[in-house]
């Protein structure tokens, strides 16, 4: 007898629809096993043949966390390339290698968090590495070539399933899991949903990651417009993943729930499918959802439904289709065409801020200084692979320009620390010990990665060792012994010379000196402890810290201040440590370069006028650029960082990188880190009133450019269809070099009815072109790049009248302008008679926040601090009259109504106030208006006001 081959079971019958699929695995787990689906590590169901799964692999540009891989440029760097094809070849790239990783570790995930879509609206923001722009058409044309490249081109399996972090409104990591974000709808609608959307719709996205933080007061995990808003955007199922620790965090930190059954109910009827807390073990969330249901919080439907939106990612990576999934066998990791590629991307995003007296490019025989706190580094961040290869400034140029022609000085201060008792910090010998690099054998959470221990802990002697220090700023420092091992602090406490670089969660390579009496106490930052000295060597402790004397054997500036007096040219490279002074949970305190680094600027300038500032950083800096001929900026550029900056300096590579956010002159044009709203703040590029020290889109080339022949053609659209805007114009190089130009494409609406973007992008594109050769470009735009939210309405609405269409350099640099007249829909009173007044509709508002309703939806208004706070509604239109007004408030406190000008009509006042946030009641008072009017709100006391209606 011949034993019969057991059936397919239909989820693993390619013939049939996927959907069918997912129903028929669905309806064979039990009910505790699709509970266990819904933790980030989802258990294997061996007696179906079901492997284990997990969600999240970082890949923000290069594979995160999992041992070597080929590093790229930041995002935000990639953001600066304004490159989407480029971007889209490194996304092909990273998700090639997390398929070519995964066949060799199972740990490597398929479902991959990334982009950050965020949008840089404030630059002081903790993660600000972490996006592409402050424009949300630029952050979304970026996101969406990166999802596409880690998506892959087939048409039914995917290469990676990326997930867009994170939703929604976050830019600030001080308090990040209490503060609320204040977002108006206007806001909401034209910038913070605008990324996400548009990356959404374009077909590439498996899902969304909620963010840490609270909008409008209730906290994203559990926000309403998951549902309302990102699956109304696209016919595929959304995987939402929560932040790691997030739902622990709705009731822990911010208290919004009594329970976490109570808290994992909500944010699973929210719309959030896989909980990403307490790490690899699933125990304690599958409790609080078992928990959930069994106390009715939660149906089986529920639950299902996020197991769905699950397994339809699993089913397009391809895990259930053996030997059909075009993935499966990819190997290509650390290929030439991805060591090349990564230098391709480093070159793009170098921006030349200035460069005055045709100091670059420089000549092949220039000798050349270069110095600086970056200059022989190659840093790396948060949610970077580990280096395979790596190039330094210094190593670039001496690649390019030959090791003769190129002096180094590092700028570190050359330091001893003497004791109270006379004898000097030492690093003792470490023998013949391996020397680890930090994430080099890869870990699912490398926050949990130890300090070594395994190295002798400092000592005292009668000589000590010269350490060099760093002030990166604040008052923050490290220490590097001259082996190049940084001072480090392991989980016992002792001090050691023990890391390659400062890094991990909570950084251990960082200390303060704070003056004490005659001396300085070293405090660790990590632990917060004071370093003291014992008889086994010297720790961080609680008491008894030592009082030591900080002895200056050499200040940076000697050494830079020589070696620039030697050189023709001087490249001083400074910037950022991205794991210090703005980083994840760490936002900074101001735009100014360090004064560390100031001291080294000045001291090369002084020694040497043709000094070229080379800015590598996360983030902008406030720096005066007027006695520097030439200023660049790069975000950390990967592992070629050096070979890419070596061959622009020597124009090999004319640059072309463009700021994807302003860069502001001061700390005094900042609003307050906490305040998003853009259009009553005057914030970015869109709103900001104020003089730059560089505009959104800047960056020079070698080359030169005419921008001519311009036309701009509206075509209204008809039988329902939308218009479209169509503008063509001739971009021809004129220089000498060939070279990339952005040409960037702005529209303005000439004489709008509300607050409108002084001007915003619509297109840009970058094209090559050698010396005397010409580009007709032309941007085919729906009439909805010019809509704005109309409040009054609750819509989006295309206005009637002129808009400028602008084409230039950057959004200050306008060469050509033209105007087009286009049809639309007026805007309207708001029929108040008929609709009431929502309060978070204002058009315009002083000392208010918007809070949340109820704890599913619906917005309301409060004064800031409970004390007072005004609203204006624009346009109300009363009609033949009223003769009542009511209120819907919680809380305590009074609203007064009066027309804009007039006088108060009418306060109604909270006698009792109500002990529930969330409990209303409605308030009456007779009031007299008929026509078309301004209206005038003042709230006052810890009052919640959700609507206002009128009777009569």
């Amino acid at each position: 007898m011949t034993a019969q081959t057991p059936p397919v079971p239909p989820f693993r019958d390619l013939r049939l629809p996927v959907a069918k699929r997912i129903d028929d695995l669905l309806q064979r787990l039990t009910p505790d096993e699709r509970v266990a689906f819904l933790h980030q590590f989802a258990p294997a169901v061996d007696r179906l043949g079901v492997a284990a799964f997990r969600t999240g692999q970082e890949a923000l540009h290069g594979v995160a966390w999992m041992g070597p891989a080929t590093v790229f440029p930041q995002a935000v760097g990639l953001g600066a390339t304004w490159n989407e094809d480029l971007v889209r070849r490194v996304g092909e790239a990273v998700s090639t290698e997390v398929r070519a990783m995964r066949a060799r570790d199972d740990r490597v995930g398929l479902n991959v968090w990334s982009p950050t879509v965020n949008l840089l609206r404030h630059p002081l923001w903790g993660r600000n590495e972490e996006g592409y722009s402050e424009d949300p058409a630029l952050t979304s044309a970026i996101a969406t070539a990166y999802t596409r490249g880690l998506r892959g081109d087939h048409p039914t399996y995917w290469r990676t399933a990326p997930v867009l972090k994170h939703w929604l409104a976050h830019n600030n990591e001080t308090d990040r899991s209490e503060t609320s974000s204040s977002v108006r709808p206007r806001v909401l609608h034209e910038y913070d949903l605008r990324a996400f959307r548009s990356t959404v719709e374009a077909g590439a996205v498996a899902g969304v990651m909620p963010a840490y933080n609270l909008v409008n007061g209730r906290p994203n995990h559990v926000s309403p417009y998951l549902a309302e808003q990102l699956r109304t955007w696209t016919d595929e199922p959304l995987l939402v993943c929560s932040d790691a620790g997030a739902p622990s965090n709705l009731v822990d930190s911010e208290h919004y729930f009594d329970t976490h059954e109570e808290a994992t109910a909500a944010s699973l009827r929210a719309g959030v499918d896989s909980f990403t807390d307490h790490g690899t073990d699933s125990s304690t969330m599958i409790g609080h959802i078992r928990g959930a249901r069994d106390r009715g919080l939660l149906t089986a439907d529920d639950i299902d439904e996020a197991v769905r939106r699950q397994l339809s990612v699993r089913f397009r990576l391809g895990e259930f289709d053996s030997g059909a999934d075009p993935y499966a066998d990819v190997k290509d990791f650390d290929t030439p065409a991805h060591r090349a590629l990564a230098r391709e991307a480093a070159e793009q995003a170098i921006v030349l801020l200035k460069n005055e007296g045709g100091l670059l490019p420089l000549a092949e025989d220039t000798r050349i200084a270069v110095v600086g706190l970056l200059a022989d580094e190659c840093k790396l961040d948060w949610y970077s692979g580990t280096l395979l290869h790596r190039s330094t400034p210094l190593e670039g140029l001496h690649d390019r320009f030959g090791v003769e022609r190129v002096t180094f000085a590092e700028g570190v201060d050359r330091v001893r620390l003497r004791t109270s008792g006379g004898a000097y910090l030492a690093v003792p010998e470490s023998g013949d010990t391996a020397e680890a690099v930090r994430g080099a054998e890869g870990a699912l959470d490398p926050a949990l990665l130890a300090g070594r221990t395994d190295l002798p802990p400092l000592t005292t002697d009668a000589t000590g060792t010269e350490l060099a220090l760093v002030d990166w700023g604040e008052g923050v420092l490290t220490l590097r012994a001259p082996d190049g091992r940084y001072l480090s602090v392991a989980e016992d406490g002792r001090v050691r010379a023990a890391a390659d670089q400062p890094g991990g969660w909570v950084v251990q390579e960082t200390f303060r000196l704070e003056p004490h009496e005659n001396g300085h106490l070293l405090r660790h930052t990590g632990t917060g402890r004071y370093v003291t000295v014992a008889a086994d060597g010297v720790k961080v402790a609680d008491g008894n810290p030592e009082v030591f004397e900080l002895v200056v054997a050499q200040p940076g500036e000697e050494a830079v201040a020589e070696a620039a007096a030697g050189a023709d040219v001087v490249v001083v490279v400074a910037g950022n440590d991205p794991h210090i002074n703005g980083r994840e949970t760490e936002d900074r305190a101001t735009l100014a370069l360090p004064a560390h680094q100031e001291r080294l600027l000045r001291a090369a300038r002084a020694a040497n006028p043709n000094t070229v500032l080379v800015l590598v950083s996360a983030y902008p800096y406030a720096v005066d650029p007027d006695e520097l001929p030439a200023v660049l900026w790069t975000a950390h550029g990967g592992q070629a960082a050096g070979t890419a900056l070596a061959r622009v300096l020597a124009g090999d590579v004319s640059p072309a990188g463009r700021l994807p956010q302003t860069w502001y002159a001061s700390d005094a044009d900042l609003p307050d880190l906490l305040d998003y709203d853009v259009i009553g703040g005057r914030q970015t590029y869109l709103y900001f009133e104020g003089a730059p020290l560089f505009p959104f889109g800047h960056g020079l080339s070698y080359g030169e450019f005419a921008h001519e022949n311009l036309d701009a053609r509206v075509e209204q659209g008809d039988g329902g269809g939308e218009g479209e805007l169509t503008v063509s114009f001739t971009v021809t190089n004129t220089g000498v070099v060939a070279a990339d130009e952005v040409a960037q494409l702005y529209v303005r609406a000439v004489d709008p009815s509300v607050p409108r973007p002084r001007r915003e992008l619509a297109g840009h594109r970058r094209v090559t072109l050698a010396p005397g050769a010409a580009t007709e470009l032309t941007f085919r735009l729906p009439l909805s790049v010019l809509e704005f939210w109309d409040v009054a309405h609750g819509t989006l609405r295309l206005e009637p009248g002129s808009y400028e269409v602008l084409v230039g350099a950057s959004s200050e640099d306008i060469r050509l302008r033209t105007t087009v007249e286009v049809e639309g829909e007026p805007l309207t009173p708001r029929p108040v008679r008929e609709r009431g007044l929502d309060a978070a509709d204002f058009d315009e508002q002083r000392g208010t926040e918007i809070v949340d309703r109820t704890k599913v939806s619906g917005d309301a208004v409060t004064p800031l601090g409970g004390t007072s706070g005004e609203l204006i509604f624009n346009g109300c239109d009363f009609g033949p009259g009223v003769t009542g007004m009511s209120v819907e408030v919680a809380g305590g406190g009074s609203v007064e109504f009066s027309l804009v000008g007039g006088p108060v009509l009418a306060t109604l006042t909270l006698d009792t106030p109500t002990g529930d946030p969330y409990a209303y009641t409605t308030l009456h008072a007779a009031v007299s208006a008929a026509g078309a009017h301004d209206v005038h709100l003042t709230l006052r006391g810890p009052l919640r006001l959700a609507r206002v209606g009128f009777s009569g």
